[in-house]
């Protein structure tokens, strides 16, 4: 099967705006956003009920017409970014504001990926892109943009993913935000046995794509834990008593649904080891910068595991997480906490 690499072609869908030209929309956005002209003022300016003014600004805002970003107070952001470089040796922190619900929080965590994409890539830059819900709303909150960047899937598939949690699929949506190119790694992301991994591992198909993801100048891959609402429980990737078992031996999440962690960030004894096509630990910790985004309040033990194995440069997660993260790595360093407690804080 010869390599397969998806030039973006695809074109953008506007926007209908009904008997309001899009013109005019953009100028009520630009009125009410940036000069601070209330509604009612539009409303009576554009000879346009309040109503209508109410409903196409929120338009504007579901269409990406208008992004809002609120971000953390600078101070507040530099004070727990230098106590996160300082304790894990990272290069970065982007942490978001708290948000009402996970699907709020998941969509502000991923603004600020997007943000820092936009603004640290360039053109011939490779990016190994990893699955699931963190990584795919990246991919939803970048404006089009021009440039020459090359994603790479760096797992395989999962059809129980579904379409827009799937590499990729997140790679071409990534490639046509950028105006640039994805490549397929034809293979599944999860296998019966380690045997049938190392025998895909040497077709050629497989090595070529898996060998261009080692040489990405930046990774986007997710954190996983296992709780019932993770990716890998909810698919049913593995039994419920490999999940508990896993649980007990110590086994706290993983890396872009690869390499099993426990607290401390080494790599878990756990039967579910072993069985995943896709970039190791160790072939992330040679990439550049490698940027791990995890958004739910369920994973702050398993985010300070992923922390741990000195593989990520830069993390994106929620004030709160962010918070979690440290306490947990102040009791995990003084003395050994049991599983359950590391879960409940």
């Amino acid at each position: 099967m010869a390599q397969d690499r998806h030039a973006t072609r695809e074109a953008h869908r506007t926007p209908d705006w009904g008997d309001v030209p899009a013109d005019t929309v953009i100028e009520i956005a630009s009125l009410y956003y940036y000069q601070d002209v209330t509604q009612e003022e539009l409303s009576r300016r554009f000879s346009l009920s309040r109503a209508k003014i109410s409903r196409l600004l929120k338009r504007a805002r579901e269409e990406g017409v208008v992004e809002i970003r609120v971000h953390q107070h600078s101070s507040v952001s530099n004070e727990l970014e230098q106590d996160f470089i300082a304790r894990f040796g990272i290069d970065r922190l982007l942490v978001s504001l708290d948000q009402k619900d996970a699907e709020a929080q998941r969509q502000a965590v991923a603004g600020l990926v997007a943000t820092h994409l936009v603004k640290t890539l360039t053109d011939g830059m490779i990016v190994a892109t990893g699955m699931g819900r963190n990584v795919a709303a990246v991919a939803d909150c970048i404006s089009q943009t021009r440039r020459a960047v090359t994603f790479v899937c760096a797992i395989g598939g999962s059809v129980r993913a579904g379409e827009h949690m799937n590499p990729d699929h997140i790679c071409r949506r990534l490639a046509v935000r950028f105006g640039g190119e994805s490549e397929t790694l034809y293979a599944p992301a999860l296998v019966a046995d380690a045997a049938l991994r190392q025998e895909l591992y040497r077709n050629d198909t497989v090595r070529l794509v898996l060998d261009r993801a080692r040489r990405a100048d930046a990774a986007l891959v997710g954190i996983g834990d296992l709780s019932e609402d993770s990716n890998m429980v909810r698919m049913g990737w593995f039994s419920p008593q490999e999940v508990a078992e896993a649980r007990l031996s110590g086994t706290i999440g993983d890396i872009m649904g690869y390499d099993f962690i426990d607290i401390h960030g080494h790599s878990s004894s756990a039967n579910m080891q072993g069985r995943v096509i896709g970039l190791t630990t160790r072939d992330l910790s040679r990439i550049p910068n490698v940027i791990a985004i995890a958004s739910e309040n369920t994973k702050a033990a398993a985010i300070l595991g992923a922390l741990r194995t000195g593989v990520i440069n830069t993390l994106a997660t929620s004030s709160t997480n962010a918070r979690t993260i440290l306490r947990l790595d102040d009791a995990t360093n003084r003395s050994q906490v049991p599983l359950e407690l590391v879960e409940r804080a």
